[in-house]
């Protein structure tokens, strides 16, 4: 059974930073692509960020690119999100998700679909 454990979450003022962090287990983590999404209240949950299972692509959304880092490490079977200069549009429950693919080459939404129990994220201004 996939378990995807979010933690990181928290308050943090704007133009601060968080490091959220996603402990994956009963699957083959290493095999395949990881990503975050965000649902802010009211709306719908949205892609953020995805990597594939090498770490050699990434596809982020325009709003978080620059700002936002998504990160693996296949050892510890740990997928994380760096977000830097936080924006109070930023603030979401965030989820950590595993692609249902093995080894693909690119980042999709819909191939997503194994999730964490997500992390509250609120950046005050």
């Amino acid at each position: 059974q996939v378990q995807l454990v979010e933690s990181g979450g928290g308050l943090a003022q704007a133009g601060g930073s968080l490091r959220l962090s996603c402990a994956a287990s009963g699957l083959s983590f290493s095999s395949v692509a990881m990503g975050w999404f965000r649902q802010a209240p009211g709306k719908e949950r949205e892609f953020v960020t995805g990597i594939t299972w090498n770490g050699g692509s990434s596809r982020t959304i325009d709003s978080v690119k620059g700002r936002f880092t998504i990160l693996r490490d296949n050892a510890k079977n740990t997928v994380y999100l760096q977000m830097n200069n936080l924006k109070p549009e930023d603030t979401a429950v965030y989820y950590c998700a595993a692609d249902q693919k093995l080894f693909s080459l690119v980042v999709r939404d819909a191939d997503f679909g194994s999730w964490g129990q997500g992390t509250q994220v609120t950046v005050s201004s």
